[in-house]
């Protein structure tokens, strides 16, 4: 059997090496998630002031360490970083004017990157991403960053790979790996450590109101899409000593209660219409312990966040079960998930993708969940159910796509109700002290009746 090990040593530079080949007015893109690269990043950030300009650095939620091309380049002389969903490392820099947001509807990633011709501002002069260490067949694994960085190596005219002995390696699925033959140069990375994710906080009584209320809409044979943030883990450590059984995944991001729900046997994606027995994700953040289940695991399968975010494909699974946060909604249901007013605090990403996938999937159902208010730096509440949006903010989820919403007031499905009827859900689901004041907006739109009831 062929080993690539001439290939590979053909191809092997250092980080510095690579760094040298970024021109000026390119796109150099930096991978998805924890796949960011390290090595290579600190050698290109060494560039700023030797001529080199222009350069746009494109990532898919940054990560810690901080990108050098961000540190040593405060002025941006040579470095624009773009990123297509925010992160916390994103926002600050956000902040400080030194990273902007590409706005895109997640599962769109992979259509655009494997079109040919209408998009190829999109394709990046060079792309590097941290792999798991070559295999025995020449392949490099993609880790816990599938997403579209399969895509984007083929698209690239230089393609690097970053090899780091700590990445899992994560089985497909579809697009986990890209092949020694595929790829133009290798970096034996310095093989730090895999960012991981801090324990979830202890959750407040609001949220636990809201689990509670979610985990009653769940069916047995469900399948389960849980975002980000600490509430779909709260959500699925409770499902964890539910009575569900034979509960399914397809979800764009692996999160840590999964593995618990793994461990107390809830997951067995038995009842999945397709991919039956494999639990389909496209990317992971999360503790090492979740980083170490997915390592080599044949019950999890790496895919496209094509393949796991298409809508029509998330339809296709039975009783299909979305969780999502947001940060705001209006009186008219409109949800903004991503931005306090103009500043952005995370994306779409599949947020919009599963809402309408679940909606269309047989007794799917797509839950919005947030608490009722939140308090600003000084300690004052403030509701985030409002008359309309905050001026600036973005529209995540359209009113006519908004399912069910849930706060620690109650749930309701929104399908089918009148503009009068949505502003009376919504004012129900508000903290008590801002029903008058919504209420008063609402007759001020003229959106209520006076065949509404008065809010309890």
């Amino acid at each position: 059997m062929r080993t690539y090990l001439e290939e590979y040593k053909r191809k092997l530079i250092t980080a510095e090496q690579a760094a040298k080949l970024v021109e000026s007015n390119v796109i150099v893109d930096y991978g998805m998630f924890a796949t960011k690269p390290v090595d290579f990043d600190r050698a290109l950030g060494q560039r700023v002031g030797d001529g080199l300009e222009n350069v746009a650095i494109r990532a898919t939620g940054s990560v810690l360490p901080i990108p050098e091309v961000i540190k040593n380049d405060p002025e941006q002389k040579t470095f624009q970083y773009f990123s297509w969903y925010f992160t916390m490392l994103d926002r600050k820099a956000g902040d400080m004017g030194l990273a902007a947001h590409n706005p895109f509807n997640y599962h769109e990633a992979t259509m655009l990157v494997y079109s040919e011709g209408q998009y190829e501002n999109l394709y990046p002069q060079v792309w590097c991403a941290q792999v798991s260490p070559m295999d025995k067949h020449g392949c490099f694994n993609f880790g816990l960053g599938n997403s579209h960085n399969r895509g984007m190596a083929l698209k690239a005219k230089i393609a690097i790979v970053e090899v780091n002995e700590n990445m899992p390696v994560c089985p497909g699925g579809c697009d986990e790996y890209v092949h020694i033959s595929e790829i133009d140069y290798i970096i034996e990375g310095s093989n730090t450590p895999i960012f991981t994710t801090p324990p979830s906080p202890e959750a407040t009584p609001e949220e636990r109101k809201i689990a509670e209320y979610i985990v009653n809409e769940i069916p047995d044979g469900a399948c389960l899409q849980l975002g980000i943030g600490a509430l779909p883990n709260l959500i699925g450590n409770m499902l964890a000593d539910s009575d569900l059984k034979d509960l399914g995944i397809q979800s764009e991001m692996f999160c840590d209660a999964f593995v618990t729900l793994y461990e107390k046997g809830k997951i067995t994606n038995a009842r999945k219409n397709y991919d039956r027995n494999k639990s389909t994700y496209s990317f992971c953040l999360g503790t090492q312990d979740t980083y170490d289940f997915l390592d080599g695991n044949p019950r999890c399968a790496s895919c496209t966040v094509q393949y796991t975010n298409d809508p029509s494909r998330v339809a296709m699974q039975d009783n299909m079960i979305a969780i999502n946060n947001i940060l705001e909604i209006d009186l008219l249901s409109q949800v903004c998930s991503e931005t306090h007013g103009l500043r952005q605090i995370s994306g779409t990403g599949g947020q919009l993708d599963f809402v309408v996938g679940a909606f269309h999937s047989k007794g799917g159902k797509a839950i919005l969940a947030f608490t009722s208010t939140f308090k600003d730096k000084e300690g004052k509440l403030h509701s985030r159910i409002k008359p309309l949006l905050t001026p600036g903010a973005v529209v995540t989820v359209p009113r006519t796509q908004v399912h069910y919403l849930v706060t620690e007031y109650g749930i309701v499905n929104m399908k089918a109700l009148s503009v009068w009827g949505r502003a009376e859900a919504l004012i129900n689901l508000a903290h008590p002290a801002f029903r008058d004041e919504l209420l008063k907006a609402a007759k001020e739109m003229k959106i209520w009746s006076r065949t509404n009831r008065i809010p309890f």
